[in-house]
């Protein structure tokens, strides 16, 4: 693989290494911050040796479903992908966007902290080492109106981010359509799709009200993204740019982790200054019926799972009880 050939031996170990690290979200986005974070603690940790040059906003034209082959393959480096859109791959990666299972920040690391040996097999499958998961806020509605009751969800054209998404929302009543991020932009404005399963964060929100004035908070899932490595990159490394790559990452998980606490706030903020009503007062008979919904998406993906699975779905009840 072509990544593989900047690691060397010899003298030319010691010049310096450009990786490109893709991601299909904006700059200002969570994301795209603790992807320019993970950039400056490496090159600090590594004294200048390894500098990594970012693509956002899909620029070089990978959505997150086709992140995993490029990682997999060495055309770049680094990925920063949303989980969800790999649930094709495996189930695994469905596993933080099960509706209403984990919608709080301490609630989302436990489950992560739960899953982490299982996405390492996985994505260690796929020739690809993971370096860090990262939250993303609480989803919600996106729409020209606030989405309060099934009756303003029944038939409503709604872009979801994955399988998740798509079956919980299908279940309720609305007619839900799975693209990317990336794509949601010309169906908004053709008026193909009215609506918008998203958090909004940080420059994502932005372009959403360009189109959409209104947000439920809904607290429907704290889905992930997560930063994976191109695994004969990392194999070629030598071991204290290995420590140097491996400090970056618990750097930025810790800088992610800490963000995600007043995240909503800052987003809120940010909305209603342009303009975007929020509505955060849910009727509760409204998330009783979208709960509902979700329960049979969570079957189906323990069905899907197997017994890893339902395993993990077990062991973060347990601790999330535990007093």
């Amino acid at each position: 693989m072509a990544a593989v050939l900047l690691f060397a031996v010899g003298p030319a170990a010691a010049q310096t290494i450009t990786w490109q690290m893709a991601n299909e979200y904006p700059a200002t986005s969570i994301h795209g911050e603790g992807d320019q974070f993970f950039a400056r603690e490496l090159w600090e940790r590594s004294g200048g040796r390894i500098v990594i040059t970012h693509s956002f906003d899909a620029s070089l034209g990978y959505r997150s479903k086709d992140l995993l082959q490029a990682v997999a393959r060495g055309t770049v480096v680094l990925g920063d992908m949303y989980v969800g859109a790999l649930g094709e791959v495996h189930p695994i990666f469905l596993l933080p966007s099960l509706p209403f299972l984990a919608v709080t920040p301490a609630e989302a690391r436990l489950l992560t902290d739960v899953a982490r040996p299982e996405y390492d097999r996985v994505l260690a499958r796929q020739n690809q080492k993971l370096l860090y998961p990262s939250p993303w806020p609480p989803a919600g509605i996106w729409a020209r109106k606030p989405v309060t009751s099934m009756e303003a969800l029944r038939g409503l054209r709604i872009r979801t981010p994955d399988g998740n998404g798509t079956a919980t929302f299908r279940a309720a009543g609305a007619q839900p359509v799975q693209i990317s991020f990336a794509d949601a932009w010309p169906r908004l404005k053709s008026g193909e799709i009215e609506a918008v399963l998203s958090s909004g964060d940080g420059g994502a929100g932005q372009r959403l009200w360009e189109y959409l004035n209104h947000f439920t908070a809904i607290n429907y899932s704290m889905t992930m993204s997560m930063v994976t490595m191109n695994l004969d990159a990392w194999n070629g490394l030598r071991p204290e740019l290995k420590l140097a790559v491996l400090g970056a990452a618990q750097a930025t998980s810790e800088r992610q982790w800490a963000e995600i606490r007043d995240r909503v706030a800052v987003n809120y903020e940010r909305m209603r200054a342009n303009g975007v009503g929020i509505t955060t007062e849910v009727p509760p008979e409204f998330l009783e019926a979208l709960g509902k919904a979700g329960r049979v998406t969570i079957d189906e993906w323990r069905a899907k799972a197997g017994p890893s699975g339902q395993e993990i779905l077990d062991e973060y009840s347990k601790k999330l009880n535990k007093p």
